[in-house]
């Protein structure tokens, strides 16, 4: 039996169990019908994750790709400074890092996080291009929301689908910087369920992210203490192997993610390396969650964060 599906022309060839599939047989430069948008769809709600080699396109066809599935935001809440002429790309490149924050970077975050989840409504997906790789590292994991929370006892499914934490965007990395002083100035919080309905599957998913819930308090109704312990049950959950998938990047790749079901982590093994690393990435504009209980996520700071 084969884990290749074929539909359509479109090659969908799962790399994981749970997560990841590359498509082949797509030509992200050339406008593409509907029934290949909606083959592509599917294969991204199944996977969580898609993939795309060796694509010859440039921020322009980017972005064209991306308005197939929904709005584009502007980069980023914090973003200043994005490529000439398009507002809507967030530069990932290791070169900008050392000239923004004084000091090598090969990412902004290199921790397990879902997209600007300290957002009231955090993106609905990412789309991600390589541009400039390094010739070994570098590679990117994503891990499955769905399949994690699948996985918990049933007791602490129960137990995770009352819970509600606070997402920040903290700017303790970056305090000192001029940076780091703009995010404070702008402060983003939000209280997500720490379980939300995938508003398109159904699905439930484990919606904490590491680098977005990791102050003091962040479960609501908790202390510090207590808080710290439930993260880490779901912090380990997540990063479980059986629910990742880890994608070796090439000049031209491009990954596309579900944001409301993945969560992902940028490399850590190149600080050492004088490589460079460059990718730019778009984002959908994403809905306000909704957990288990019906209830919306609540605004604490911020705006919410929408197509320009």
């Amino acid at each position: 039996m084969t884990s290749t599906v074929q539909r359509l022309g479109i090659d969908v060839r799962p790399l994981s169990g749970h997560t990841g599939a590359e498509i082949h047989g797509v030509d992200l430069s050339q406008q593409l019908d509907d029934a290949t948008i909606a083959e592509i769809r599917s294969a991204l709600l199944r996977w969580k994750v898609v993939f795309f080699r060796d694509q010859s396109i440039g921020h322009a066809e980017q972005i064209a790709f991306g308005v197939r599935f929904g709005k584009i935001t502007p980069a980023h809440p914090h973003e200043d400074a994005p490529p000439e002429g398009f507002p809507q790309i967030l530069p990932i490149d290791s070169r900008r890092y050392e000239k923004k924050f004084g000091k090598r970077k090969i990412t902004y975050d290199n921790g397990w996080h879902t997209d600007v989840t300290a957002l009231v409504n955090p993106p609905a997906g990412s789309i991600l291009r390589a541009d400039i790789v390094p010739p070994y590292g570098g590679d990117t994991a994503w891990t499955n929301l769905v399949a994690a929370y699948q996985g918990l006892p049933e007791e602490l499914r129960t137990f995770a689908d009352r819970l509600r934490a606070k997402h920040s965007f903290s700017p303790r990395l970056l305090a000192g910087t001029p940076y780091g002083a703009k995010i404070a100035s702008n402060p983003l919080v939000a209280i997500h369920p720490v379980v939300r309905v995938h508003p398109e599957t159904g699905e439930r998913a484990l919606f904490v992210s590491p680098s977005f819930t990791s102050g003091e308090n962040e479960i609501i109704g908790f202390s510090p203490r207590q808080s710290h312990r439930i993260l880490d049950l779901f912090y380990e959950q997540i990063a479980r192997p059986e629910y990742t998938v880890r994608f070796r990047w090439s000049p031209g790749d491009v990954a596309f993610w579900d944001n409301r079901a993945t969560a992902h982590l940028g490399p850590s093994d190149l600080g050492h390396l004088d490589f460079d690393r460059v990718l730019y990435r778009i984002t959908l504009e994403g809905d306000i969650p909704v957990g288990v209980d019906g209830r919306q996520s609540e605004l604490v700071a911020g705006q919410p964060f929408l197509a320009g």
